[in-house]
């Protein structure tokens, strides 16, 4: 199973964050199948690869820190494949979603780690 992490702290109001984070997430063609407020579950939509190849992302988003203006976003991003080479479907994803989330219009990023 490919699996990747990343964790953002952006600025933005709270009660934007969710709106934006699912725009960000459907311009890489995710659509949301569960949402809780402060967990969001999108899945990749099937088409372009195979079955084992969908990405699913979750994100966790950190109430407990959160202050008027920041928030700490946590991202676990993985599929069924086997990484077996560096640059997976996974991984290419991946560097998709991050790419989208640090550069989105309706936020500035404060902090990135990719682990």
């Amino acid at each position: 199973m490919a699996r990747y992490t990343c964790s953002f702290i952006v600025a933005v109001p709270l009660e934007r964050l969710q709106q934006a984070l699912i725009e960000v997430l459907e311009s890489c063609n995710f659509d949301i199948i569960y949402d809780t407020g402060d967990y969001m579950m999108a899945r990749e939509i099937p088409g372009q690869v195979s079955f084992a190849k969908l990405v699913r992302v979750e994100v966790l988003i950190d109430r407990t820190i959160a202050t008027a203006q920041e928030v700490r976003m946590n991202l676990v991003i993985k599929n069924e494949e086997l990484p077996l080479q560096f640059d997976n479907h996974c991984r290419q994803m991946f560097d998709r979603v991050q790419k989208a989330v640090a550069e989105n219009r309706h936020w500035q990023l404060v902090e990135s780690v990719a682990g």
